[in-house]
């Protein structure tokens, strides 16, 4: 059943975030921010979730995490809010999909100056790619194709869904259709989550609220790498930059909770 967000005010949702106790001191504080959200003007995207990758450790985590996704999509779609697929790479094979079609169809809306935000370095290194097995070659861009084909087969693509991986689009289909929150699901938050012309980074600079579902996320860390902790931990810290630098973040099961009423 889809709820009528007009029917009353929107409920709760508890989000986390991270404050620098003075500025330039290095120090921060975790903070929880209350912040009303109606299901009806949310999105989720789906980030890169695909069907294979060349690091087997990243294909095994992200097979785990499809699932989850798919039960929040769900949950989020039933509520009244609209789910955007975004499996990068992949979308001659989605191009004659209603899903697809519907999202080139849409009107565009001119995006706004983006904001002059700073980038701060990731607390990790990355530089290798992330691959935290030692075993996994990473293709090199113009000789090797990539190994996904497609979006993981354990995400339902429903028919009142859309697809893209143009940020533009995306922003468009937003704006067009009253969404002021934009939840952010997928893979890798240290890469594709943050950089995509649709991820974090673009839309926040665009002015769009974000959100990051930080259990239903992983990063591409090589624990032989700076700062040489484990793989959770590097994507830990990542998850912190996040709410220190660009958006807050939340867990599926407080999400699910607030779209199920």
């Amino acid at each position: 059943m889809v709820r009528d967000d007009a029917a009353g005010p929107p409920p709760i949702l508890g989000l986390r975030s991270r404050v620098e106790t003075r500025k330039g001191s290095g120090i921060w504080r975790e903070v929880s921010v209350r912040r009303p959200i109606a299901p009806a003007r949310s999105a989720v995207l789906v980030c890169d979730v695909w069907d294979a990758h060349w690091c087997r450790t990243a294909a095994e985590r992200s097979a785990l995490l499809a699932a989850r996704i798919d039960e929040l999509s769900r949950d989020a779609r039933s509520a009244g809010a609209r789910i955007v697929h975004a499996p990068s790479g992949t979308l001659e094979r989605y191009e004659d999909t209603p899903q697809r079609q519907r999202m080139r169809g849409l009107p565009p809306v001119e995006p706004p100056e983006p904001l002059e935000l700073p980038d701060v370095e990731l607390p990790i290194d990355d530089s290798d790619g992330g691959c935290d097995t030692g075993d996994c070659q990473r293709p090199r861009p113009r000789t090797r194709r990539s190994p996904w084909r497609r979006q993981h087969a354990a995400i339902e693509i429903a028919e009142e869904d859309v697809i893209s991986e143009d940020g533009a689009e995306v922003y468009s289909m937003l704006r067009g259709a009253g969404v002021d929150t934009l939840f952010f699901t997928g893979v890798h938050v240290n890469m594709c989550v943050l950089n995509r012309p649709f991820g974090i980074k673009q839309m926040t600079r665009w002015g769009v609220d974000c959100v990051l579902v930080r259990d239903l996320t992983d990063s591409m860390y090589n624990p032989g790498r700076p700062p040489y902790v484990s793989h959770d931990e590097g994507t830990r810290l990542v998850v912190e930059h996040v709410e220190k630098h660009w958006c807050p973040t939340t867990t599926s099961d407080e999400l699910a909770a607030l779209l199920k009423g």
